[in-house]
């Protein structure tokens, strides 16, 4: 499939006329139709309905819309960074984190020495999945990869048995929180209970899903949980929350603010904390200089920080 296909059908949308949307792409109204019978038959359906005035989208083409919204927009976006690493070259270091972790601890240890060190950094703040992280990683689609690590996560499983380097740069308490009321906390993690706890979780897609996992196995006996909702991001989770529907886990970094201020308060003991690793992951195999100068400024600040 041709990628101007996809203007092409977008420009259609637009214009709902054949000849404007033709001269808006600037071809021939013939070859523009052509192009756009090409699309429908890639897929297989009909995207437009060629017997209404104006001309509309036939369901399979409201559908086809906005996953084609959604391919351009990722088109554009690759080229640009891509066009963005070509012009820079070497000197790029290519990162990738998520949202949680680039607001907290990237800003505090990391940004500092990328400014320090004039370092060119091409920031990747994600929304991936684990798995993901892993495979931009080994596939070299970047150079570094910021994540959370605890040892429930299956997902980052492969990074320690590739050939991959990690420094641990600090470390992050995941705690059980909740919004807090005018009486106190909305929802705790206190048994006996005659409704189950509103528990907002995460998705199978995100790391720290597992770690809930792991820290309410660690009480069989515990309280009823009753899941109501799960995200793919912290930030959302933290979120909900605040909104109050349920309490849930959170990386201390994210949520101190709200906790400092009474908005938000730890619930249960301190045996429902666990701690996470926030860990640097390089290929060993990736000799690119500039990685390599800001490996060991990072090596050396980890260490001076725990002498």
């Amino acid at each position: 499939m041709d990628i101007a296909w996809l203007r092409d059908f977008e420009a259609l949308v637009a214009q709902k006329n054949f000849s404007r949307a033709a001269e808006e792409r600037n071809v021939s109204q013939p070859a523009f139709s052509r192009r756009i019978r090409s699309l429908e038959e890639e897929f297989g359906v009909k995207l437009i309905n060629r017997q209404t005035l104006p001309l509309s989208l036939t369901p399979a083409g409201e559908v086809f819309l906005a996953q084609a919204r959604v391919m351009l927009r990722t088109y554009d976006e690759t080229l640009e960074r891509c066009q963005i690493i070509d012009t820079a070259g070497e000197n790029v270091i290519r990162f990738a984190t998520s949202q949680s972790l680039y607001m907290t601890h990237y800003k505090t240890h990391i940004a500092p020495m990328v400014e320090v060190g004039g370092l060119e950094i091409d920031l990747n703040s994600t929304g991936w999945t684990a798995d993901q992280f892993v495979s931009a990683l080994q596939q070299r689609y970047c150079d570094v990869i910021l994540t959370y690590w605890h040892p429930s996560m299956d997902a980052l499983a492969p990074l320690g048995l590739g050939n991959c380097d990690f420094i641990t740069l600090t470390e992050d308490a995941f705690l059980p929180v909740s919004k807090n009321g005018p009486e106190g906390p909305l929802h705790t993690l206190v048994r006996g209970g005659k409704k189950p706890i509103s528990l907002l979780s995460y998705g199978t897609v995100s790391a720290l899903r597992s770690v809930v996992e792991f820290a309410l196995r660690q009480h069989i006996e515990g309280p009823k949980m009753l899941v109501v909702n799960q995200s793919a991001l912290a930030i959302s989770v933290k979120a909900m929350i605040m909104e109050g529907f349920g309490m849930g886990w959170l990386p201390q970094e994210l949520c101190k603010s709200e906790i400092a201020d009474g908005r938000m308060t730890v619930v249960g003991g301190e045996e429902y904390s666990h701690n996470l690793e926030i860990r640097l992951y390089r290929d060993k195999e990736n000799t690119k200089p500039t990685l390599n100068r800001l490996w060991r400024d990072i090596q050396a600040q980890s260490s001076e920080s725990k002498d």
